[in-house]
């Protein structure tokens, strides 16, 4: 049991360690932040909510990769190598592609809400 309580501490860490170092992670943050204020005030559905939900899981689920890939590579590959840029390039579009999507998703629930 130790060890499973001890399991969450190390995520915790992962996430301290996140925001601490990655800009992104603190931007998709204070945009979830402000989104489920939105949310609050647009008296969101629970279809509505489970969207915005999901949507934001996957863009901090992305980001959080996209992190440990960068360690993993930069401990691997310190020096200059085009393989690691494409590594960390294509960890990095998939945060991107999650961000959009999750845009979308804000755009389709909360423009009929605002108009």
């Amino acid at each position: 049991m130790l060890k499973f309580i001890k399991g969450f501490g190390y995520a915790f860490s992962g996430i301290i360690y996140a925001f601490k170092t990655q800009l992104n992670f603190k931007f998709h943050i204070v945009a979830l932040l402000l989104t489920a204020i939105a949310g609050w005030y647009f008296t969101l559905s629970v279809h509505e909510w489970l969207w915005i939900v999901a949507a934001a899981a996957i863009v901090l689920i992305t980001e959080l990769l996209n992190t440990a890939i960068e360690v993993l590579v930069d401990l691997i590959s310190p020096n200059f190598n085009p393989k690691a840029k494409i590594i960390k390039d294509v960890a990095a579009a998939s945060v991107l592609i999650a961000a959009i999507g999750s845009a979308i998703i804000g755009l389709i629930i909360f423009i009929p809400k605002i108009f």
